[in-house]
């Protein structure tokens, strides 16, 4: 019951930060939203990958793990905010969009789904379809000139931030 409130509060704490908001209303929208999400893939929050299940890391490791989760989100936000305003206004041509297929390697269905979200709220990139059978996510990149580099960029900061929250 304890994680169960924990994750929801997490959640909710995330609604209420991509709406840079702390009206009441959107408060319980979150958490109303964020129990949905909780009922539906709470059997999807599952050990390290690599590890057994009784390895996890605890309640409160995760949540301590979080808020560099979150703050290197807000970072990523910020980051892409400037480069899509660049091209925008006209400072930085646009010369190199496009699609870069990245390994799922590691990461569970909700570790899918908390990349997928991650990547779309930053502006110039947006998670497009996630192909399991080939085990790789489909992102739109707004400089895809070095596909490995977009690859590489996007797991170290799996491995170093989302792995020990979402994994």
């Amino acid at each position: 019951m304890t994680r169960a409130i924990g994750v929801v509060a997490l959640l909710t704490l995330v609604f209420c930060l991509t709406l840079a908001s702390t009206d009441p209303w959107d408060i319980v929208i979150g958490a109303v939203l964020g129990t949905v999400v909780y009922l539906l893939f709470h059997g999807e929050l599952p050990a390290i990958p690599g590890k057994p299940k009784n390895e996890r890391p605890s309640f409160p490791r995760r949540i301590l793990a979080f808020f560099p989760f979150a703050g290197i989100t807000i970072w990523e936000i910020l980051v892409g905010s400037v480069r899509v305003a660049l091209v925008v206004i006209g400072l930085r041509k646009l010369e190199h969009p496009g699609i870069v297929a990245v390994p799922i390697g590691d990461r569970s269905r909700f570790g899918v789904v908390v990349t997928g979200i991650t990547t779309t709220l930053s502006p110039g990139s947006i998670l497009l379809d996630v192909d399991w059978d080939r085990g790789m996510m489909l992102v739109h990149v707004i400089d895809a000139s070095d596909p490995d580099q977009v690859r590489a960029d996007m797991q170290e900061l799996y491995d170093r931030y989302q792995r020990w929250v979402f994994p």
